[in-house]
Parts: C-alpha cells; structure tokens; sequence
C-alpha cells in the first residue's frame, strides 16, 4: 500500500468513525456515567497491588504489624471486601449505562435505515438485492455497535486500567518502568499493521452474509416455484455456497486475530522478562513487599494491553459496516421538485414527445410517444411483452422521473405537482399484487386509507366481487392473510388489489394487466366491478386479453416502445394491422383452450 492511500486510509477511517460517534451523542449522559464507572472499576487495579506490598513486609513484622493505622489482621481483610465493593460498582454503571448506550444507538440506525429506504427512488431497489438491504438493517447495524460503544467501553476501562497501573510502577520505581514504555511503539506498529487486515477481511464477511439472506429470503418467498420445478438441490447448492463463502471469510479474520494476539502477548511478555531480571538484579535496598507490589502491578499489565490490541479488529468491523450503513443513508432520496398541492384532478391525462431510458442504459424503451386522455375516458395500452406498456404506467406516478417530453395533469406538468399530491391521484392495481401479513380490512384499508369506516371497506370489497369469500373465512374481514396473501389464490389476491383501488376513489385508474391472473369466471364479475368503478374516472388499462378492452374509448398498440396504432376496437380490426394481428392469435389460442 502506498504512502497515499495508507493516508487515505487513515483519513476515510477518522472521518466514518467520527460519523458514527455522532450517534452517541444523545446518549451522552449516560455515556458518561459509563466513563465514571469504568474510571472507578480502572483505579481500583494499583490497590490491589499497593496492599500486596503490606500484606508481605506485614508477614515479616509479625502481630505489632499495622495497616491504615488498624491491626493488619483485621484492616487487611476489610479492605480487600472494600475494594471488591467499589470495584463492582464501577463495573456496574460502566457495563449497563454503556449497554444502553449501545443497544440505544442500535435502535437509532435501523430505524434511520429503515425510514431511508422509504425515501430511496425506484432505481436503488432495482440495482440492490433485498437480502443485502436486510442484512445491512440486521446484521451490519449490530457489527457497528462493537465501533461505536463495545470499543469504547475496552478502550476506556482498560485504557485507565493501563494508565493507573502505569501511574503506581512510575511512582514506585521509574527506571524500571522505563523499559517497559518502551515496547509501546513496537505494539503501536503491530496495530496498525493488523488494522487494515481486519477492516478489509470484515467488508467481505458483511458481504458474504447479505448473500447468505439473500439466497434465504428468495428461497422462502418462491419455495412453491422451488418444490414444483425440483429446485431443491440447485437451492442447497447455492446456499451451501454463500454459507461456505461466508465461513472462510469468518476463519480468514478469526486466523489474522489468532496470529496477532499471541505475537503481541510474546512482545509484552518479553518486556516482562527483561523487567523481572532487572527487579532481581538491581533491587538495591527494597523492600520484599516493594517487590511483590512491583511485579504484581506489572503483571497486571499485559491482559489490558492486549484486550486494547485485539479492539482494533472490533472497531475495524465496526468500521467497514458502518461504511455500507452510511452509503445507504448517503443514497439521495426520492427527487420531489414538485411545488403544487392538488386538490382532486378532473383527471385529464396528457403525454407529449415522451422519450424515455432507464438510467445507467442508453437503449431508448420510449420513443416520442403522444396522446391525450378526457376526464373519464377509458385507453387501453396493448403490445407485446417489453413494447413499453408498464413503463409508460410506471411515468405517470414518477415512479420513474422522464427527461424529454411532457406528461401533464389537468394542464399542469406531473414534475410541478408534489409527488404525495400526485399519487393522491392514482389508483394502480398491478398484475404483482402486494399484499401484507395483516387481516383483510388492513390490507384494504392500507396507509392513507387506514382511517376508512368498516362500512366503506365491505363495500370496495363487494364492488370487487371480493365479499363473498371473505365472508366464508374463519374471522371475516379480521382473518389474516399470512405474508403476501399466501392463504389465498391469485384471483383473490387481485380482487383484494381492485379493491383497495376502489376504496382509494382517485380520480385516475390505471389497471397494469389487473385481471391477468384471474379465471374466466372471476374474470368475468371483475370486469362487471371494473365497468362500475371506471364510470367517471380516467382509466388507463395495460392489457394481455383484449377481451378486457374492447369497450375502451382508445386503443393504443405499442411496439418497440412507440405507438403504431390507435383507434377503437372495431377501427383497428378493420385496419387489420398489428391490432388485428394481436387479436387473431388470441382468438385462436382461446377457441383450443375450449375445444
């Protein structure tokens, strides 16, 4: 590593680390009782080395021996019981006041990491898997805390701990303590050295893991694609190697550590040595007890000194996760330039020379596309899978943000209204349906809507064709539906979609594929519901049966991402282009269905 990047190294560590000590700053009360307890439990080290000295020249002096102006045979056990005491409260109010201090900066980064993916644009999903984001919230946030609190209750407590003992070998005997100060620069080195071992070897192992959620969480949430394709060995296989990769990552830093700890205890346990055979050299005119306080002292020394080396690998850890923390948080938001607040739109759509690209491509999936939509108009979207249809659906919401062209509601350009005021607008029901682990009502009366009177939710639900089966189950409109509605089929799932748009009542609807996952018969009372709730409303319907969309006012016919066709279902049959086509190859595939 060069003298530059060592630098920057340096500077990027200083920089995340003072970041993350931010987070203990609301908890600086608490923190610092910690201190105080760690600084009482610390000077309580030198005492117990300080009575060894009296407790031996006190063996030599026979019964008239004294100790703090008492008898030693009664003052020596009493203040053995006194330091025990005030060395367990300092360990007391140093180990809880900085647990909660740690378990406090623990809630505040999942919930600010939590609260930021809310804000994140849809991009940020597209390009990073769920696993990752979980692991971050789960695993990363609790590898932070042993930087920011675990760290710092070792570097406190043994580092006083250190600084005592060093304070009593100077005052008894400073040429002597000398040459033990002088093995610090050697162990200095060696934690640097270590440092950046542990920093890079940790990033892997948070790597590693988000890969191990990742296969986890895709594994749960697709087992019935797994069992009826016979995933299981490809899934085992998969994980065995995201575990695999994570356990040598694991042994890779757990190895550096093994090397590292037993080379800095032979470093220190040399000086040790070397100051043992200078006590028995030169030990001139002191005492025994002198002796044994010495030595004592000075053996107490290595075990701090070493828990300080090994906090190195901890704040490292800490380090490297808080890193992929902190770049999340850093993520910009979700753009809103928007400065106007909606009342209800008439709902009157217009898209002019829209072009569009998904960001980091330069393959256009618009191309200079326009139309115009009436209050209460029905336009229906149809083209071959990847002809644009969901991207345009995607625009109007600003879901995704578009560059060239204008999309426009009721006359004023989609980017000029604020975002929460334009979806106010939108109801979208989509052929992924959402749902959540919560009852029925929940999952219909879903955040702005969570307020809607029972009597307004049984009603969505009937105009939905959805009332009859919630009836029949075990609570009602109070059963849950387990994690993403796996207790129902996928025409219920879909109904319960519809009907949450109902309930929403915006003035703008758009259907993407809405009824693709629904049975004829379902279908069917669907379209009855649709018909109703379309009434009075701007209806934009990205559709795969064009039975669904006959009835549409406009028919739009996309491919490769332009219009290529537009008119009513009957003016396109008799076009007997792209339209024609599209309706043929259905109209066969359904007659073999039936026969």
């Amino acid at each position: 590593m060069t003298d530059a990047a060592k630098e920057s190294f340096a500077r990027s560590s200083v920089r995340i680390y003072a970041r993350l000590l931010g987070y203990v700053k609301p908890y600086w009360k608490a923190f610092a009782l910690s201190i105080i307890g760690f600084a009482v439990f610390a000077s309580a080290q030198p005492a117990m080395a300080w009575m060894l000295k009296y407790f031996v020249d006190g063996l030599q002096s026979g019964e008239n021996a004294m100790f703090l102006g008492v008898p030693l045979i009664w003052g020596f056990p009493a203040f053995i019981v006194g330091i025990a005491f005030y060395q367990g409260v300092g360990s007391y109010l140093g180990n809880y006041f900085i647990a909660k201090v740690s378990l406090g900066v623990v809630h505040d980064l999942r919930i600010a990491l939590f609260n930021n993916l809310l804000t994140l644009p849809n991009r940020y999903f597209d390009q990073h898997n769920s696993g990752h984001l979980v692991s971050r919230i789960t695993f990363n946030v609790t590898m932070v805390t042993g930087a920011a609190t675990d760290a710092i209750k070792v570097v406190f407590r043994e580092g006083m701990t250190v600084i005592f003992l060093f304070a009593y070998l100077l005052w008894m005997n400073w040429m002597l303590t000398l040459v033990l100060i002088a093995i610090l620069p050697v162990i200095g080195l060696m934690v640097t050295s270590a440092s950046k071992k542990f920093r890079k070897q940790s990033k892997k192992i948070q790597t590693a893991m988000g890969d191990v959620t990742h296969v986890t969480s895709e594994t749960i949430s697709g087992f019935r694609v797994v069992r009826s394709f016979g995933g299981e060995r490809y899934e085992s296989d998969r994980f065995l190697k995201a575990s695999t990769e994570n356990r040598q990552r694991g042994l890779k830093m757990v190895r550096t550590g093994a090397v590292f700890t037993p080379s800095l205890q032979l470093v220190t346990y040399s000086a040790m040595a070397t100051v043992m055979f200078l006590v028995l050299f030169l030990r001139g005119d002191a005492t025994a007890g002198d002796l044994v306080a010495y030595i004592t002292a000075a053996g107490l020394l290595p075990k701090p000194i070493r828990q300080l080396s090994e906090v190195s690998a901890n704040i490292q850890k800490g380090i490297a996760a808080a890193e992929s923390v902190f770049e999340q948080l850093d993520e910009a938001p979700e753009v809103d330039t928007g400065h106007q607040d909606i009342g209800r739109a008439q709902g009157r759509i217009e898209v002019r020379n829209l072009s569009f690209s998904y960001p980091d491509t330069d393959k256009p999936v618009l191309r200079d596309i326009s139309f115009s939509v009436e209050p209460g108009q029905m336009v229906a979207l149809v083209g071959r899978s990847g002809s644009g249809k969901s991207t345009l659906a995607n625009l109007i919401p600003r879901f995704y943000h578009h560059s060239e062209g204008d999309i426009l509601l009721d006359g004023t350009p989609i980017q000029d209204i604020t975002l929460r005021s334009l979806r106010r607008q939108i109801a979208l029901v989509s052929q992924n349906v959402t749902l959540f682990n919560d009852t029925v009502a929940n999952n219909i009366a879903y955040g702005d809507l969570a307020d809607a009177p029972r009597e307004a939710v049984v009603s969505a639900a009937q105009a939905a064709y959805a009332k009859e089966f919630i009836e029949v189950m075990p609570q009602g409109f109070d059963t849950l539906v387990g994690e993403n509605g796996v207790l129902l089929s996928g025409g219920q799932r879909q109904r319960l979609a519809i009907a949450r748009a109902l309930l929403k009542d915006a003035p703008v609807l758009i259907l993407d594929e809405a009824t693709s996952a629904l049975d004829t018969e379902s279908e069917r009372h669907i379209q009855g519901a649709l018909d109703h709730v379309m009434e009075g409303r701007t209806t934009l319907v990205i559709a795969h049966r064009l039975s669904t969309i006959e009835k549409a006012d406009v028919i739009m016919v996309m491919d490769q991402g332009q219009i290529v066709e537009r008119g009513t279902h009957s003016e396109l049959l008799a076009l007997n282009g792209y339209y024609a086509r599209l309706h043929s190859m259905q109209f066969e595939e359904e007659s073999d269905e039936q026969h």
